[in-house]
C-alpha cells in the first residue's frame, strides 16, 4: 500500500545501533530489534525508528512443495485460501448461561507450527490433503534483501532519526537512558552497540562554540580593561555579558528553541557587540567623572545623553535581522534562531545598560579610592602606558582627519571609487550555499550492475572494504559499517537519503578516529582509486555529516538535474548525454543517473484465448505466480500468535527460492482456479477445471525494463546527480546550467529539464539574503529619520555601509573564503553594527553644530570625542569574532565565513566611520549653510545695479 509520510529536511539519522550476537541467528537478531527493541524505542519523544536494516524477517514460512501440488492438483493460491479459512482470530462472544456471563471462543487458530501443518486444504474421495501435504510450515524468514555488517560481522543496524525540530541531544541522551532497561528484556549475549553518534559531533560543535565565547568574552574584557584603565568598570560589563545571554536563552526557551548550533552561534556572535551598550554608557560617565562632576548627577548625564542614541543603536542592529524571518525552506530553518538569539540578546543589554549599569557604578564607583599616578601598580602602569600611545594616536587623528577635512572633494571622490571597485571582488569569489564541514564520516555509495544477487553484493562488499582499509591508515579507521541491497520495509526507503534502488546497491559508512587527517583526502583517494580497481561498478560519495544531509533535503547530492516527461526511454538518453557532458566539467564529481533500464527480465507472455478454453483467467496466472515467487503476504496477508512471546508473526506462503533455479523448474509452477469450498466425500472433482502448469499457458520473452520508477509532481523523472569537490557549489552549478542550456534545442516535446537540489535552495537564499541586506539598510535609513526627524544626517549616517561591503569582499577574498549564506548573514549584521557607530559619530556632531559651532570644528570635535568608544565597540566586536573566523573546532568551518565577514566589514567600517563619515558630514552641512546664506542675502533692487 502506498505510504504518506511527514518528511522534513532535519529527518536524519541521529544514531545507530548495531545488534549482535555470538550464539543468534540473523532471524533471531531481527525478531529482538523489530518486535522487542524498537517499541522501546519509538517512545523517546521526537524520535522516529523505521525498521530494522539487515538481518533475516522472521516469518511463518510455508514452503510449497511444487512437485506436491501437481500430484494433488492444487495451486498456490488454493494453499494461500486455505490457511486464510482455517487460520482465524476472531472473537466469539459472550453468553449469560444461568446467573454468569461467560465469555465464548474458540481455537481458531492453532497454538503450534505443527497445528499449522495439520490445516486441511480440501477433501476429495473420503481423503483429506493437509497443508504437511504440498507445503512444510516452519519458523522462517522472507527471502533476504538486506544484509548489514559491522566490520565484516553480520548482524542487525537500527537507525533512529530525529524528528523535524527535536533536539539532537535530547534523544540520543534519553535513548542511552533507555538502552541499560531495554537490555534486561532482551538475551544476555545480545549485545547493542552505538555507531555513528551525530550527537559527538553536534556536542564537540557546541562546545567549540562556547569556547569561542568564552575566548572572546575574555578578550574583550581585556580590551575594555585596557581602554578603560579600571577594574569596576570592565567588572560591571563582564557581569552584563553572562546576563544578557541568560536573558536571551530564557527568551528562546520560551519560544521553543533549543540550543543548538545555530542558536550558540547567534550568541557567540552577539558576545561583542553586548559589550557595546554598557561601554559607551560607562565611558560617557567617566567622560563626565573626569570633568569634575559630582558621581550621581555624572551617572545621570552620562547615561541619559546617549540613551536615545543607543536604543536607536540597538534597534538598528536588531531591525537589519527582520528579513530573516521572511526566508524560507532550510534557510529559515537555520538562521531564524540565529537571528531570534542575537536581537533579544541585544534587547536584554539594552535594558541592563540603562538599569543595571548605572546602578553598579554608583554602588562600586561610591567608595572607589582616588587614583595616585605617583605610585602607581603594576596594572595602572600598563594603563598609563596605553592611554600616552591612545592619546599620541588621537593626536595623528587630529591631523589627519583635519586635513581630509580640507580635501573633502577629493577624498571623498577617492574613497567612494576604492570601496566601489572593492565590491566588484564579488565578482570573483566563489558562491557556496554552506562551507562544508569534517565531521570525520565517509559514506561510499557502490552500485554494481542491474540485476546483481545480494549474494554477489555482499562479495563485492567485502573487496570494497579490503579496499578501503588498504587505502586508509589503520591507526585512522575506526568503524566501517555496510548496509547492502533493499531495506524490507517501504519506510526505511522513504526516510533514507542513500537513493538505493536494489540488491545491485551497497552503502558503505566509514567512521574516523579522533586526530584523523582531513576527511577530503581520504575521500579523493578513494574517489581516485576505487574506480580503477573494481571496473563495472559505479562508486560514488554521499553526505555523511549531519549539516550537509539536512541542506540537501533528502538528495545524495548537492545538484540534481531532473529530465522530466511521459517519455522514459528518451529522458534515460538525454541524461546520459547531460552526464558525459557535466563529467567534463571542473569540480563536478560523481556524476551518475539514478535510475537504470536495463534490468534483466523475463516476461511472461500469456495466451488469454488458451486460458478461456482451459476455464483460467489472467487473474488467476498472476496470482499463483506471485504466491510463489513473492509470497503470499502480499495479496492474502496472514498472521500467527505466537503464545511464547506473545509477538503476531506473518504467515508467507511461498515456493523456496532454491527450488526456482532454472527457467524450466519456474515454468512447472501451477494454476488453476482456486478452492473455495471442500469438495464432499464421494463427489466427483471433475466440476473444478484441472491445474496447469505455467509452461502450457506463457510464453518466455527475454527483456529489460526500468529498475525503478521516480516522479515530481506525478511526472516520470530521470535524476542526474552532481556532487562539487574543490571548487565552489555556484560556479559548477553554473557551468552545469550552460551545459543544460546547450541541449534544451533538441528536447522532444513534452520533456522538460531542470537543476534542483541544494543549488536550488542556495539561489533562492542568495535572493531571500540579498533583497534581506537591501531592507535592512532601507529599514535602517528609515529607522534614523524618524529618529532624527531628518532626510540628510541618516544618509550620512549609512554613508559608512560601501565601506562595509568593500572590507566583507575583500576580506573573503584574502582568506580564500567564498560567498555563503552565513557570509551574507554576517554582511547584515555588520550594516546593523556600523550603522550604530556612525549614529554616534553624527548624533554628537549635530549637538555640536546646534551649540553654533561650525561644520567643520562639529566634525572634527565628534572624530576626537568620539574616537575611543567607536573604537572601543568596534574592537570589542572584532574582537569577539576573531575565535569563530578561526573555525577552530568541530564544526568551526560552518560559522568561520560569518566570523571573517563580519570583521572585514567591521575593519573597513570604522575606518569610514572615523574618517569619511565626518568628512560627508562636513561637506553636507558646508554646502547646507551656504545655500541658506544665499537664501538669506538680499536681492539687488535695478536701481542699486545703475548706481
Amino acid at each position: 500500500p502506498p505510504l504518506v509520510i511527514k518528511y522534513s529536511a532535519s529527518s536524519i539519522p541521529v544514531i545507530q545501533l548495531g545488534l549482535a550476537s555470538p550464539s543468534m541467528s540473523e532471524q533471531g537478531l531481527f525478531d529482538a530489534a523489530v518486535n522487542f527493541l524498537r517499541p522501546r524505542l519509538i517512545t523517546i519523544p521526537g524520535a522516529a525508528v523505521p525498521f530494522p536494516y539487515g538481518g533475516k524477517n522472521r516469518v511463518v514460512s510455508v514452503d510449497l512443495n511444487t512437485r506436491a501440488l501437481q500430484a494433488k492438483g492444487l495451486t498456490p493460491s488454493d494453499v494461500v485460501n486455505a490457511i486464510n479459512a482455517q487460520n482465524l482470530i476472531l472473537p466469539g462472544g459472550t453468553a449469560k448461561l444461568g446467573e454468569t456471563e461467560y465469555t465464548v471462543s474458540m481455537n481458531g487458530s492453532p497454538a503450534n507450527l505443527e497445528g499449522l501443518n495439520a490445516l486441511p486444504i480440501r477433501s476429495s474421495n473420503g481423503t483429506t490433503i493437509t497443508l504437511s501435504d504440498v507445503a512444510n510450515v516452519r519458523d522462517g524468514f522472507s527471502p533476504q534483501t538486506n544484509i548489514a555488517r559491522q566490520d565484516g560481522s553480520r548482524g542487525v543496524l537500527l537507525s533512529v532519526l530525529k524528528n523535524g525540530s527535536s533536539s539532537t541531544l535530547e534523544i540520543v541522551t534519553k535513548l542511552r537512558e533507555l538502552l541499560p532497561s531495554v537490555a534486561q528484556t532482551l538475551p544476555p549475549d545480545l549485545k547493542i552497540t552505538p555507531l555513528f553518534d551525530q550527537s559527538l559531533f553536534v556536542k564537540a560543535a557546541i562546545s567549540g562554540v562556547i569556547h569561542e565565547a568564552l575566548i572572546a568574552a575574555c578578550l574583550t574584557a581585556a580590551m575594555i580593561l585596557l581602554f578603560l584603565g579600571n577594574w569596576r568598570s570592565t567588572c560591571i560589563i563582564a557581569v552584563s555579558i553572562p546576563l544578557s545571554v541568560l536573558s536571551a536563552i530564557l527568551m528562546l526557551y520560551a519560544l521553543g528553541e533549543t540550543i543548538n548550533l545555530m542558536t550558540l552561534g547567534g550568541l557567540a556572535l552577539a558576545v561583542g557587540i553586548l559589550v557595546d551598550d554598557a561601554t559607551v554608557t560607562i565611558e560617557n560617565i567617566e567622560r563626565h567623572l573626569h570633568l569634575g562632576t559630582p558621581l550621581e548627577q555624572a551617572i545621570l548625564e552620562g547615561a541619559g545623553e546617549i540613551a536615545v542614541p543607543a536604543f536607536v543603536s540597538t534597534l538598528c542592529i536588531c531591525i537589519v535581522f527582520v528579513p530573516m524571518f521572511f526566508l524560507t525552506g532550510v534557510a529559515r530553518f537555520l538562521f531564524v534562531p540565529l537571528a531570534e538569539s542575537v536581537v533579544f540578546a541585544m534587547m536584554a543589554s539594552y535594558v541592563l545598560s540603562r538599569t543595571l549599569v548605572p546602578t553598579l557604578v554608583k554602588l562600586l564607583m561610591r567608595n572607589a579610592p582616588p587614583v595616585d599616578d605617583t605610585r602607581p601598580g603594576f596594572f595602572r602602569r600598563i594603563y598609563l602606558r596605553f592611554d600616552a600611545g591612545f592619546e599620541s594616536l588621537r593626536g595623528v587623528y587630529v591631523v589627519i582627519l583635519s586635513a581630509l577635512l580640507t580635501r573633502r572633494a577629493g577624498f571623498i571622490t577617492a574613497f567612494l571609487v576604492f570601496c566601489i571597485g572593492s565590491c566588484g571582488l564579488y565578482g570573483v569569489l566563489g558562491r557556496d550555499f554552506f562551507p562544508t564541514v569534517d565531521a570525520g564520516l565517509i559514506r561510499l555509495h557502490f552500485r554494481a550492475p542491474t540485476g546483481t544477487r545480494i549474494e554477489e553484493t555482499a562479495r563485492l562488499a567485502d573487496r570494497i572494504e579490503n579496499a578501503v582499509r588498504e587505502l586508509i591508515p589503520p591507526e585512522e579507521l575506526e568503524t566501517i559499517l555496510d548496509n547492502l541491497g533493499l531495506p524490507y520495509s517501504g519506510i526505511n526507503l522513504s526516510y533514507s537519503n542513500a537513493g538505493t534502488i536494489g540488491t545491485l546497491d551497497g552503502e558503505v559508512q566509514i567512521a574516523l578516529r579522533k586526530g584523523h587527517g582531513p576527511t577530503d583526502e581520504h575521500v579523493k583517494r578513494l574517489r581516485a582509486e576505487l574506480p580503477k580497481r573494481f571496473p563495472g561498478v559505479e562508486i560514488f560519495f554521499q553526505p555523511a555529516d549531519i549539516i550537509t544531509q539536512i541542506l540537501n533535503f533528502g538528495q545524495p547530492a548537492a545538484i540534481d538535474v531532473q529530465f522530466s516527461g511521459a517519455n522514459i526511454a528518451e529522458n534515460y538518453r538525454l541524461a546520459s548525454v547531460l552526464q558525459s557532458k557535466v563529467r567534463q566539467i571542473d569540480g563536478a564529481v560523481d556524476v551518475h543517473i539514478q535510475q537504470r533500464i536495463n534490468q534483466p527480465t523475463k516476461k511472461l507472455d500469456i495466451d488469454r484465448a488458451q486460458l478461456q478454453q482451459l476455464g483460467l483467467n489472467a487473474n488467476n496466472v498472476a496470482q499463483n505466480l506471485l504466491v510463489s515467487l513473492s509470497g503470499s503476504f502480499q495479496t492474502a496477508p496472514a498472521f500467527w500468535l505466537n503464545p511464547a512471546n506473545g509477538v503476531v508473526y506473518s504467515i508467507a506462503v511461498q515456493t523456496p527460492q532454491y527450488q526456482i533455479d532454472s527457467l524450466d523448474n519456474l515454468l512447472q509452477i501451477p494454476v488453476g482456479v482456486p478452492i473455495t469450498n471442500s469438495v464432499p466425500t464421494g463427489s466427483t472433482a471433475t466440476a473444478q477445471p484441472p491445474a496447469q502448469l505455467m509452461s502450457n499457458l506463457v510464453t518466455v520473452r527475454p527483456t529489460r525494463e526500468q529498475t525503478v520508477v521516480s516522479r515530481y509532481n506525478i511526472q516520470p523523472v530521470v535524476d542526474v546527480y552532481v556532487s562539487v569537490s574543490g571548487r565552489d557549489l555556484g560556479s559548477v552549478a553554473g557551468e552545469v546550467q550552460k551545459a543544460i542550456d546547450s541541449m534544451k534545442d533538441d528536447l522532444p516535446r513534452g520533456t522538460s529539464v531542470k537543476m534542483r537540489g541544494q543549488v536550488e535552495t542556495m539561489q533562492s537564499s542568495y535572493i531571500g539574503l540579498g533583497v534581506g541586506l537591501i531592507m535592512a539598510i532601507v529599514l535602517v535609513y528609515l529607522l534614523i529619520v524618524v529618529n532624527f526627524q531628518s532626510w540628510v544626517d541618516p544618509f550620512i549616517i549609512i554613508t559608512a555601509l560601501p565601506a562595509a561591503l568593500g572590507g566583507i569582499a575583500w576580506m573573503l577574498f584574502l582568506t580564500a573564503t567564498t560567498l555563503s549564506v552565513p557570509a551574507l548573514t554576517g554582511a547584515i549584521m555588520t550594516m546593523g553594527v556600523a550603522t550604530a557607530n556612525s549614529i554616534l559619530m553624527v548624533s554628537f556632531a549635530r549637538e555640536r553644530l546646534l551649540d553654533g559651532a561650525p561644520p567643520l570644528s562639529a566634525a572634527l570635535e565628534a572624530g576626537t570625542t568620539r574616537l575611543r568608544p567607536v573604537l572601543m565597540t568596534a574592537l570589542a566586536m572584532i574582537i569577539g569574532m576573531l575565535p569563530m573566523a578561526v573555525g577552530l573546532g568541530e564544526g568551526g568551518e560552518q560559522n568561520a565565513p560569518l566570523g571573517r565577514a563580519t570583521i572585514g566589514g567591521l575593519l573597513f567600517a570604522t575606518v569610514s566611520t572615523l574618517f569619511f563619515v565626518p568628512v560627508v558630514f562636513a561637506a553636507v552641512h558646508r554646502a547646507l549653510e551656504r545655500r541658506a546664506a544665499r537664501r538669506l542675502q538680499p536681492t539687488p533692487t535695478p536701481a542699486q545695479g545703475n548706481a
